[in-house]
């Protein structure tokens, strides 16, 4: 009797353990392998509340927190085109508690201009989110140009007097409108603002006259501005009226940018396939692609491997723009 009844509370013991381990696990734990983040984890975004890519950010959020298993705290750190942000990135603790949005070719631009002391060996990537595409715009009340050519015919003959607003010196909406002048044979006069959100405004407000930014940025202001051209091989589904560059005879291929997900370099091999594989299911959720498609997100996800190769990639395409590229 006494064995019966010993055996019987080692397999209540047993199944009390399974339960409490059944339930105690954080949600995301069974995503990949047995590392898990322990508490919220801080994401880092390099731009203010409001642009474009805090908004790509925080949605991806709202439907990766199911798959990460904890919440996932978007922090704005503003300042110096990118810079301050990813500095802060990169001098985080690599335990996993801490990654954060990298913008291409923004971050690549940082260091070429020694915007801080971080090189691309200070982060690994994790996984890109979105890759976008530019477009160059105006005003929706812009009378003086409808079209591309009559933008163009305008800055031909009035060389060096169109205003062009930028998300900041030698970032990616900076590369955009040099590709696009140095394509069509003009000169502007740039208005580096730092980010694009502010980018945009200065453009409704009248203190320029077309920039370029990307087709997610101008989602929630359709009725504001008017889309003339976009960097593309083809013409967009999502902009099928709007011609390319390259059918008009200007810049000939494909230009934009992508924001991806890093760590700081040392972020453990375990913690960087937990998010990769976070990442992935949850840009892969119904609910998230639903919400993603309402916002005009391009989603195109890459795993860490391919993410660490477009960061460098992208370092040498940036690093190659000093050479002939920009004017005085």
């Amino acid at each position: 009797m006494k064995k019966i009844l010993a055996l019987l509370l080692t397999l209540c013991m047993v199944l009390a353990l399974t339960a409490c381990g059944g339930s105690s696990a954080p949600q995301g734990q069974n995503v990949s392998g047995n590392w898990a983040p322990n508490g919220p984890v801080t994401v880092i975004v390099a731009y203010k509340a409001g642009n474009g890519t805090d908004n790509t950010a925080r949605i991806l959020a709202q439907y990766a927190e199911k798959y990460v298993g904890q919440t996932l705290v978007i922090e704005n750190v503003d300042g110096g085109s990118g810079s301050i942000g990813w500095s802060q990135l990169a001098n985080s603790d690599a335990d996993g508690m801490t990654i954060g949005f990298i913008n291409l070719p923004n971050f690549n631009s940082s260091i070429v201009n020694e915007l801080g002391t971080y090189t691309i060996d200070d982060f690994v990537g994790i996984c890109n989110h979105v890759t976008e595409t530019s477009i160059v715009v105006v005003r929706a009340n812009e009378d003086r140009f409808t079209t591309l050519e009559e933008l163009v015919n305008y800055g031909r003959e009035h060389d060096g007097e169109l205003k062009a607003s930028t998300n900041g010196a030698q970032a990616s909406n900076h590369i955009g409108a040099q590709a696009f002048a140095n394509s069509a044979g003009f000169t502007y006069i740039d208005i580096p603002q730092g980010n694009t959100a502010d980018e945009l405004l200065s453009l409704r407000g009248g203190e320029a006259d077309f920039c370029v930014v990307k087709i997610a940025d101008i989602a929630s202001m359709k009725s504001e501005v008017k889309v003339l051209g976009i960097f593309a091989e083809e013409r967009s589904p999502e902009l099928p009226d709007v011609p390319t560059l390259k059918e008009l005879g200007y810049y000939d291929g494909w230009l934009g940018a992508s924001r991806v997900i890093a760590a700081p370099r040392g972020t453990p091999a375990e913690a960087i396939a937990f998010y990769e594989s976070a990442f992935k299911a949850a840009m892969e959720d119904a609910d998230y692609l639903a919400a993603a498609e309402n916002a005009g997100i391009t989603t195109d996800y890459m795993d860490s491997a391919s993410t660490n190769a477009l960061i460098a990639s992208q370092q040498a395409f940036t690093e190659g723009l000093s050479e002939g590229f920009w004017y005085d």
